[in-house]
């Protein structure tokens, strides 16, 4: 975690020289998963998720985002309404750290410059690199253990609405899923060939993350021109 704060903390110095708006703050709220284990419900924060969060306002409709984040995810098969889930009695524990980098579109102008209460609401992607516990569940055990260290990339698909509250404070709720390219999060499917006897579930679905939650930034910089060069 410490390297990604350091990769955000670069990311932020070497743009304060730019003539820009700029927003740094804070990201609360809670985490979930989709997959092969427990319920299938889209968006359930259960366990706590936190982050930095950086934004560069190129204009009012757009602005280049990094984020760092932490969270835990958790699951269990005695809470899902699917029969054979419900019967087969696995969970998991993991935890996620992630570093996102992307492009966030505001739907009205949302110019930070201009004084009074503005909102807006907007959609993020990019791309994120996360590091989660390798799990495996044994034959004999219900609940996954951790193995080894892994990491991934995912895409993070994400929809919010913010509002300019006061004159340097910008406060946001959000919703962000993010796809993966391992189907292990959970344990279901250990990447390691001499696990191959332990894989359960879907084995052609990858898993999914979710970040659910508040963001308050605080703005500050050179008032920018939002002009043709």
């Amino acid at each position: 975690m410490k390297r990604i704060l350091f990769v955000l903390f670069l990311i932020v110095t070497a743009t304060q020289a730019q003539a820009q708006i700029n927003e740094l703050g804070l990201f609360v709220g809670g985490a979930n998963y989709i997959g092969d284990i427990g319920p299938t419900t889209y968006v359930a924060p259960e366990k706590l998720a936190l982050g930095l969060v950086y934004k560069w306002n190129r204009s009012p409709r757009h602005a280049w985002r990094a984020s760092a984040t932490y969270g835990r995810i958790t699951s269990n098969d005695d809470n899902s309404d699917v029969p054979g889930r419900k019967q087969r009695g696995k969970q998991f524990e993991n935890e996620v750290k992630e570093v996102s980098l992307g492009l966030e579109f505001n739907f009205l102008d949302f110019n930070l410059h201009e004084e009074g209460f503005k909102m807006t609401p907007y959609i993020y992607g990019g791309l994120s690199y996360f590091m989660y516990d390798e799990n495996i569940i044994e034959s004999n055990s219900q609940r996954a253990k951790d193995v080894d260290n892994g990491s991934g990339l995912a895409i993070p698909m994400t929809v919010g609405v913010k509002a300019h509250i006061a004159k340097n404070f910008v406060l946001g709720f959000e919703v962000g899923a993010r796809y993966t390219f391992t189907d292990n999060l959970d344990g279901s499917n250990p990447s390691d060939n001499k696990y191959a006897n332990l894989r359960i579930g879907n084995l052609e679905s990858n898993d999914w993350y979710v970040f659910s939650g508040f963001t308050l930034t605080y703005t500050f910089g050179i008032k920018p021109c939002y002009c043709s060069q």
